[in-house]
């Protein structure tokens, strides 16, 4: 609207301009004198205009006429489109036109405007591959996905638009979910143009979305071979797929397939460590238990983790617990100062009923770092060591309230996973897990499972029942049957538990 009114104003004023200029001329005096050859012309100021502009339009018509003559000299001469050629050029430049503001309509986000002048320019010139892409744009801006979907289809039709038709309707079945067809159309669009890295990007998603961990590799390969990806990422995620692969291989009852891909990933991260845990269960099951403990030292030595404390235990599920505490003291020796090793040190000495030791092993850490965890652990070491029920109940009321410690967290979404996923249950991005401190806002379900050690140690004071240590449980128990047991055990013991925890419990629920 302002931009008519703006034109009007401008056409008004030079007709204004044109106005004045005339009366400026025509009041002028004098004459304007050309003399040649001995002729001599005398012209009035306006005449003089007028004949230099008729002068003007004689000379662009004459043009014209010698354009035309010189098209027809060629059609006599053989050349049958001289004369379409003549007549198009116009044709041609409106075309253009039409297309240009097309083009600048659909930046601007007017589909409606965008649509209109792609039809005058699809009259006007013949680039269907330019006014087709242009339509298919502008009716996706207009949300009428049918006719969006029909140009998308006519592009692929013609080489030259082969491949952007086929990410068309990529997108489009991206929008609407369609993830089967959205991978055939990313493979075939792999197909025509393998270095695009959008393409690559999105074929490796719809691939480990759908578990298909060997195509996903050999996607992931060609963007490293594209140089669209770091060969450092590369490798990393090449682990990734090749633990991923371990998982599905091992589900499937491939035990031998597995254990190849664990160890591939394994070597190829080090520090990846549910690869080293891996690796080591299935090295266990095979009988090469020397070989997996050299692995869970090495993985404990990069990062203390307790899945591989887990792991080394089942090397001798069936020892005692002193023979158990000597075995590990060579892989406490790894990493002395670290938190996991004073958590698992305690936790072994618990499990062998030296609550002096625990005491010891622990150190200051329920202070300086209180965690579920280590709470729990020091309500236990107060349980054994006889103090009185009020100073172990205080300990349990700090454990419910306390953070959960390291879990495993999506650095995209920062959603919390029980266990390591390849993809993130939560927002589906790849390789995006960290074993990082929980903000203290967990739920009640976890704090039950830190108070696992106390509640049992209550259960065997109250029932008289010969109870197993808990924290050996801990170490070999994953945390899906802690949780288990710690709902069940507080189920059975809400009459013994005091009035303060109550509160607690109440507060976090």
């Amino acid at each position: 609207m302002i931009w008519s009114f703006i034109k009007i104003a401008v056409f008004f004023g030079l007709i204004a301009a044109l106005a004045y200029g005339s009366g400026f001329v025509m009041d002028t005096g004098g004459y304007v004198t050309v003399a040649f050859g001995g002729y001599e012309i005398r012209k009035t100021p306006i005449e003089a205009l007028i004949i230099l502009v008729l002068l003007f339009a004689a000379v662009f018509i004459l043009f014209k006429l010698a354009g035309f003559v010189i098209s027809i000299l060629k059609f006599v001469n053989g050349d049958e489109t001289a004369l379409s050629r003549y007549f198009d050029r116009n044709r041609e430049k409106k075309g253009y036109e039409a297309l240009g503001d097309s083009v600048i309509a659909l930046a601007a986000g007017d589909g409606r405007t965008a649509i209109a002048k792609a039809a005058k320019a699809e009259k006007l010139i013949s680039r269907p591959e330019i006014t087709t892409l242009v339509n298919a744009q502008a009716a996706q801006l207009n949300g009428d996905k049918a006719l969006a979907e029909t140009h998308f289809k006519t592009l692929l039709s013609d080489e030259r638009t082969r491949f952007v038709g086929v990410q068309g309707l990529l997108r489009q079945k991206l929008d609407a979910g369609d993830t089967e067809t959205a991978l055939r159309l990313a493979e075939k669009a792999f197909a025509i143009n393998p270095r695009h890295d959008q393409t690559l990007q999105t074929l490796f998603e719809l691939q480990s979305g759908n578990n298909d961990w060997g195509g996903a590799r050999e996607t992931l390969q060609a963007r490293v071979k594209a140089k669209a990806l770091p060969k450092d990422v590369g490798k990393r995620r090449d682990a990734v797929l090749s633990l991923a692969d371990a998982f599905a291989q091992m589900e499937a009852g491939q035990t031998e397939a597995a254990r190849t891909s664990a160890a591939k990933a394994n070597k190829i991260a080090p520090g990846l460590i549910p690869a080293a845990a891996l690796h080591a269960q299935l090295l266990i099951e095979d009988g090469s238990r020397r070989k997996a403990g050299s692995i869970l030292k090495k993985a404990w030595e990069t990062t203390p983790h307790p899945d591989l404390a887990a792991t080394f235990a089942a090397i001798a599920p069936d020892e005692t617990h002193e023979a158990r505490l000597k075995r590990f003291k060579s892989f406490l020796k790894l990493r002395p100062n670290h938190v996991e090793t004073q958590l698992l040190e305690a936790e072994l000495h618990l499990a062998n009923e030296d609550f002096p030791a625990a005491r010891k092993a622990i150190s200051d850490l329920a202070e300086t770092d209180p965690t579920a965890r280590s709470l729990s652990i020091m309500a236990a070491i107060e349980r054994g060591m006889g103090a009185e029920e009020a100073v172990v109940s205080g300990w349990l009321a700090k454990a419910l309230s306390a953070p959960r410690g390291d879990a495993w967290i999506c650095e995209s979404c920062n959603h919390i996973h029980g266990a390591w996923e390849p993809i993130c249950e939560n927002c589906a991005h790849f390789d995006t897990l960290s074993w990082k401190r929980v903000p203290p806002s967990e739920d009640a379900k976890t704090m039950a499972a830190a108070m696992l050690p106390l509640i049992v140690g209550q259960l065997e004071k109250e029932q008289g029942e010969d109870v197993a240590p808990p924290q050996d449980d801990l170490i070999d128990a994953t945390p899906e049957d802690a949780d288990t047991q710690a709902n069940d055990a507080i189920d059975d013991t809400k009459p013994i538990v005091v009035d303060a925890v109550d509160a607690v419990e109440e507060t976090v629920k």
